[in-house]
This record gives structure tokens, C-alpha cells and sequence, in this order.
């Protein structure tokens, strides 16, 4: 098996993978809308375990891309198929990582997220911080 042909494999590979992982997480996005947080939790927890394939891919995925680009010019056009599987590939990644942003905001918006994953207030608020340091800086 030429490069190539290794590298086409490759990309087919990781693609079926963004898919099943962009499905998962419509579904998750389905159930918060709908307000379903049983299939919700489900698909939460079959999406934080493709998590590590994800980031394994995309390191294969940067790898082929360099690879693809090491070719020759001439070689490339010939096979344009991998050009726009590569495009296909980081589409996919951008729509997985908005969509799961989304999905976040609705999980905050209901509440839904954990005491352990929110950021505690240390530091007392202090309303007049900023009035107290211009008094400070105009009596010098």
C-alpha cells in the first residue's frame, strides 16, 4: 500500500469516527432540548468515551495532513479525493466542537452542571474598588 492509499484509509477511518461523534451529540443536544436528561446523561457519558479517540484522531489527522502536504504538487492533483476528505475531516471537528459548546450552555442554562465543575468566589466582591483607587491616585 502506497502513502497514499495509507493516508486515504486513514482519513476514512477518523471521518466514520466524527460522524458517530456528531451524532452522539446532536442526540445529547436533542435530549437537553427536550428536556430528557436521562438520554442526556447517556449520551454524555458515551460521548466522554470517544473523548480520547477524538484527540487521537486529530493528532492522525494533523499527521496525515502534513504527510499530504510532503507529497508532490504533481501527485496531489491527482488525487484530489484526499484534499477534500481532509476538508470533510476538520468540518466535522468544528461542527462536534460547536455543537458541544451549545450543549454546554444549555446544561448551564438548566443547572445541569455539577457544584464541582463550576468556579467557586474566592475574593469578597468589592463595589468600590475601582472609586477607591482613583481616589487613591488623584491625592498623589
Amino acid at each position: 500500500m502506497n502513502k497514499e492509499d495509507e493516508i486515504f484509509e486513514s482519513l476514512r477511518s477518523n471521518l466514520s469516527l466524527y460522524r458517530e461523534i456528531l451524532s452522539v451529540i446532536e442526540g445529547e443536544s436533542r435530549a437537553l432540548q427536550n428536556e430528557d436528561s436521562d438520554a442526556a446523561t447517556r449520551l454524555s457519558n458515551r460521548k466522554r468515551a470517544l473523548l480520547p479517540q477524538l484527540e487521537d484522531s486529530v493528532d492522525i489527522l494533523r499527521n496525515n495532513r502534513m504527510a499530504w502536504h510532503r507529497i508532490n504538487l504533481a501527485e496531489r492533483s491527482e488525487s484530489g479525493n484526499i484534499t477534500e476528505m481532509i476538508r470533510q475531516c476538520q468540518d466535522l471537528i468544528m461542527k462536534i466542537i460547536v455543537l458541544d459548546r451549545e450543549n454546554e450552555q444549555l446544561l448551564l442554562r438548566r443547572g445541569l452542571v455539577p457544584p464541582q465543575c463550576m468556579s467557586s468566589v474566592s475574593a469578597p466582591a468589592r463595589p468600590n474598588f475601582v472609586a477607591d483607587l482613583y481616589r487613591r491616585r488623584g491625592s498623589t
